[in-house]
């Protein structure tokens, strides 16, 4: 049943990108940015031994693949819309909290992958060209899970927990079709993988970024 619920609620994200390109007032958004995340705690069960540690993670922005997020924004009033984000955030564990625990590799590289649909706030001309804007979001993370011990291999893309994610940001205006902007965006992610071999692994990961990104409006 929580298989089945993930993968609903993905669906439910999914038509809802959907919905909002097909939108009016639409804009779309690309953008870029230094990530990092802090330590947290690593537990579960390879299939044979128990772990239970807590590691530090590197974001490695600019290693390949990069860090990268995609915005669909759906605007219902000129100072309220809707947002769809997907964010291909990613993390490395420390070499060396990786080794005093048995493990050669623990990362989530080709993304942890969040996707969140929520609502968004601006305030359009607040400082002449400039309108700053706030959103909450929550949705689904869809990391690549990349696991090796004595006792497993795992290297395969899962639907592993739920996600919530904020922004603060503000956007300049370059013209009536293209804005510029930079922000903050956080995000909260509860991991819960399957390892192959019977395992699995538990992480509550936290992601911290400074993005720049560039808008088209339709």
């Amino acid at each position: 049943m929580q298989v089945l619920a993930k993968a609903t609620l993905a669906g439910v994200a999914l038509m809802a990108s959907t919905a909002l390109a097909s939108a009016g007032d639409f804009s779309l958004s690309v953008y870029g940015g230094y990530q990092t995340a802090p330590h947290s705690g690593v537990s579960g069960n390879d299939g044979v031994a128990d772990f239970d540690f807590t590691t530090g993670w590197e974001g490695k922005s600019f290693a390949m693949p990069p860090y990268y997020g995609v915005r669909g924004t759906w605007w219902v009033r000129d100072n309220f819309g809707w947002i769809a984000d997907f964010t291909h955030s990613k993390v490395y564990a420390d070499e060396d909290d990786m080794a005093a625990n048995g493990f050669s590799t623990l990362e989530f590289t080709d993304g942890l992958n969040n996707l969140t649909v929520g609502p968004i706030w601006r305030w359009p001309g607040l400082w002449n060209n400039i309108t700053p804007y706030a959103s909450v979001s929550a949705g689904i993370i869809i990391p690549h899970v990349e696991v090796v011990t004595a006792n497993t291999d795992t290297i395969e893309y899962q639907i592993a927990g739920p996600t919530v994610a904020l922004v603060l940001g503000a956007s300049y205006e370059l013209n009536d079709r293209w804005d510029l902007f930079t922000e903050y965006k956080g995000t909260y992610s509860q991991l819960d993988v399957d390892l192959d071999g019977g395992g699995n692994l538990e992480s509550d990961i936290i992601t911290n970024a400074l993005n720049f990104g560039v808008t088209y409006k339709f």
